[in-house]
């Protein structure tokens, strides 16, 4: 057998329909067999008042020091309204991405210069870039979907900096009984569990509540150090971290996961 195959491994993809598919061709394509069950999905915004802040933040563009994408959606979402009103986009703006798929993304469809993390794909990590330091009285906006995390807002505030959430799209739990769920997941056979964010987490969290055999049963592979403690405490007893949240890291961590169980 190739010691890169994926064979023996059926994996359960959580993340939204639209970010699925690199996922399951990068397993299928080593021999791993998938299961897609999304816990969020993406959906542009429907709000007339959300629409209209949106617009408004974004005609004011130029104001911003520095442009932060939080995610491929916040970059294809973003994008979208950014363009229809800056065919030219700012050159005096710092734009920056939380990994080099984001950045790519950013890149491609707004033609700029893109600041990444080496170091890992976290807020703790875009913390650490040399353009968040020295932020006293600048003006970041934060492009993202509705909610999620604060650290990187509250840590830029704390450091001087006047900071906006550019909010292009909404996340929103799809509905699962906790029951047919988790049946699923036995009939499918998986023998690895996935999540691609904090949020995904719990809700998977929420719906193996009554069902703990498979939370110390089954392996899970988390993106970063955050996730996997936060998967720890919830009670799963297999955690992996594959150190990013990109098709390639979880690619890498179901290899090493499959060699240690040879």
């Amino acid at each position: 057998m190739n010691s890169d195959s994926l064979s023996g491994l059926t994996v359960l993809i959580t993340r939204p329909s639209n970010q699925q598919h690199a996922m399951q061709r990068a397993i299928e394509a080593r021999g791993g067999e998938v299961v897609a069950l999304p816990l969020i999905e993406i959906q542009p915004l429907t709000e007339s008042a959300d629409i209209q802040d949106l617009k408004d933040k974004i005609l004011q563009l130029d104001n911003y020091h520095v442009l932060i994408f939080v995610s491929n959606n916040a970059v294809k979402f973003g994008a979208e309204v950014i363009n229809d009103y800056w065919p030219q986009f700012p050159v005096s703006i710092d734009v920056i991405a939380v990994g080099p798929t984001t950045a790519a993304a950013a890149s491609q469809l707004l033609a700029c210069e893109l600041i990444q993390p080496t170091s890992g794909m976290s807020s703790e990590d875009l913390l650490q870039l040399p353009q968040l330091e020295d932020v006293n009285g600048k003006k970041i906006g934060i492009v993202r979907g509705q909610g999620g995390r604060e650290l990187l807002a509250d840590t830029l505030r704390q450091r001087g900096a006047s900071v906006d959430y550019l909010e292009a799209y909404s996340r929103n739990a799809v509905s699962y009984k906790g029951q047919d769920f988790c049946a699923r997941v036995k009939s499918a056979k998986v023998n690895v569990l996935t999540v691609s964010s904090g949020e995904s987490l719990d809700r998977l969290t929420s719906l193996l509540a009554d069902n703990k055999e498979l939370m110390q049963q089954l392996s899970l592979i988390a993106p970063s150090e955050r996730v996997a403690q936060q998967a720890t405490e919830a009670g799963f007893k297999q955690v992996h971290n594959a150190r990013g949240a990109d098709p390639a890291s979880f690619v890498a961590a179901l290899g090493d996961l499959k060699i240690n169980q040879e």
